[in-house]
């Protein structure tokens, strides 16, 4: 166990209950379903307008708002790295941070498969605490239900984010111009690795982990900075940095020039995709973005990113051209041409 999981655990041990495990009765909205919320989310994740245990929340909001809604099915719930909970959490964060906004608010609900450990569900409300006060976020309100065994998979949580977007941020496709360069925060390809090494059985020398992290933070930092010369920001998650931009040159017309050697993979994920018959660029991601930026203002957000902890490996990967229109093609290593198409199926189901 990690110094950091061990923390959390110290820090929320569970409660004593009269029940292991979550039974039907746990989502029939009466005693057993009070008990439930009452042992773990509203005294773990109490703030002022979720103690107030309504359906919905009212909020304060100053000028543009952010929205999103998302839902998380990843199988195994547990993985290096994390669990199903700081995901939601991050993953929502996240989608707001795209969209140039600061998340403040999320909603969570619950579908939980009958017979799921307490234990389990504890340790996963624990990392939705800690992601979120991480991530600077509370949960404001949400939902519960409980279905028979065998129609569920342990558990399945959907959320919904909403944030202030920044005032320095004009994110659109229609701001992206031929000459912009394409940045990456991070190595690639982790997430998808550690999932597809549970469900194999894959050894490696070291821990391969989730990258699953905010990016909200990092993101704030540079429209601090850099405001419109952010043109565009996406999270690579499934169909990976290939699929993104794909759909950036789809929806521009215009073309993408990336170079193999820029593109930043660690050496055992690159190791473990090849071994696999996995393209890194289309392998499942939970911790990077990818901008796209105003050329004179590129290398100076690079340097900004690799300051953060969360951003050391921050690189130019490409650019944006008019010639080969709606296609991504990369130069590799030896001076060789490709067209990187989209990907045309699932490469690894159920990654978040």
């Amino acid at each position: 166990m990690s110094e950091t999981k061990l923390k959390m655990q110290l820090q929320c041990p569970m409660p004593k209950l009269d029940f292991e495990v979550i039974t039907l009765g746990h989502g029939s909205g009466g005693l057993l379903t009070n008990k439930l919320l009452d042992s773990g989310v509203f005294d773990l994740l109490s703030n002022e307008l979720l103690d107030k245990r309504h359906d919905g929340a009212t909020i304060e909001l100053n000028g543009k708002t952010a929205f999103t809604t998302d839902s998380f099915v990843i199988s195994p719930v547990f993985f290096p790295g994390g669990n199903i909970g700081e995901l939601a959490v991050n993953g929502t964060v996240n989608d707001l941070a795209m969209c140039g906004a600061i998340p403040k608010y999320l909603s969570l609900s619950f579908i939980i498969e009958e017979g799921l450990r307490m234990e389990e569900f504890w340790d996963i409300l624990v990392a939705i605490k800690f992601a979120c006060e991480k991530a600077g976020v509370q949960v404001i309100t949400g939902d519960t239900k409980v279905v028979e065994r065998g129609k569920g998979d342990k558990i399945f949580i959907n959320t919904t984010g909403i944030g202030e977007v920044h005032p320095n941020a004009q994110i659109g496709i229609e701001r992206i111009k031929a000459g912009d360069k394409i940045i990456v925060s991070e190595r690639l390809a982790t997430h998808g690795i550690a999932i597809m090494s549970v469900r194999e059985g894959l050894e490696f020398e070291t821990s391969i982990e989730s990258d699953t992290r905010p990016l909200n933070q990092m993101v704030k930092d540079l429209l601090d900075e850099f405001g419109d010369q952010v043109h565009l920001l996406r999270d690579p998650t499934r169909g990976g940095v290939a699929t993104v931009l794909n759909e950036i040159a789809r929806d521009t017309r215009l073309g993408i020039d990336i170079i193999q050697k820029n593109i930043p993979v660690e050496e055992q994920v690159d190791g473990a995709c090849e071994m696999l018959g996995l393209d890194p660029l289309y392998v499942a991601n939970e911790g990077i973005f990818i901008a796209v930026a105003e050329a004179a203002a590129a290398d100076a957000m690079v340097a900004q990113i690799q300051r953060h902890p969360d951003g050391r490996h921050a690189t130019v990967i490409g650019e944006v051209v008019e010639t080969h229109p709606r296609q991504v093609i990369l130069t590799s290593g030896i001076g060789g041409k490709r067209v990187v198409n989209m990907l045309a199926g699932e490469q690894l189901p159920r990654i978040c």
